[in-house]
């Protein structure tokens, strides 16, 4: 599978992987520390990265989580992540986490690829409501739930904690699959 968007593609995590999210966790450190601590933590070198990508690869396989890449089409160099995690197949429900390099912020890239994965989730894995959970501040994150139709919810109060900071309040956006 792989999705068009541009300059860029979607496709879900290989196991060839390992190496290319490690260089991109670590060029991206500062970005992802505060928001996505697991993720940084498990791709610190090459060797983490591997053992990282082989269990996301599993649980894609296993229907537990999925995570995919946005790549460059020319240079196929890794420019951002997109899970659909917490994935609740009682509800139908799974939640939108995304990153992106710090070089290509504000291209409109993670929102052409948030539209492009909401409806795979919901035409091909079944999922009839998608969710991203976003701090207030972070306006590229909050921009990309708005320009894909995400509708606010609520404030989940001390939903997320960062390494050494108190916890923090995230704004709940919920996308739903269009009834036919």
């Amino acid at each position: 599978m792989q999705l068009k968007l541009g300059k860029y593609h979607i496709t879900p995590i290989q196991a060839k992987d390992g190496w290319n999210i490690c260089n991109f966790a670590v060029a991206n450190e500062d970005s992802l520390k505060r928001y996505f601590p697991k993720t940084l933590e498990q791709n610190l070198t090459p060797d983490l990265s591997n053992i990282f990508v082989e269990k996301k690869v599993n649980q894609f396989q296993a229907k537990e989580e999925y995570l995919f890449t946005v790549r460059e089409n020319e240079s196929h160099k890794l420019v951002g992540l997109v899970y659909i995690k917490e994935v609740d197949w009682t509800k139908k429900q799974g939640e939108f986490a995304y990153c992106i390099d710090y070089n290509f912020e504000g291209k409109g890239i993670m929102t052409e690829a948030i539209q492009q994965l909401s409806e795979y989730a919901f035409e091909n894995l079944g999922i009839e409501t998608l969710q991203i959970i976003v701090h207030k501040s972070n306006i590229g994150s909050v921009k990309v739930a708005d320009n894909c139709n995400f509708t606010y919810i609520k404030t989940l109060k001390n939903e997320h904690t960062p390494p050494g900071e108190a916890p923090l309040n995230m704004e709940l956006y919920e996308l739903y699959k269009e009834i036919k």
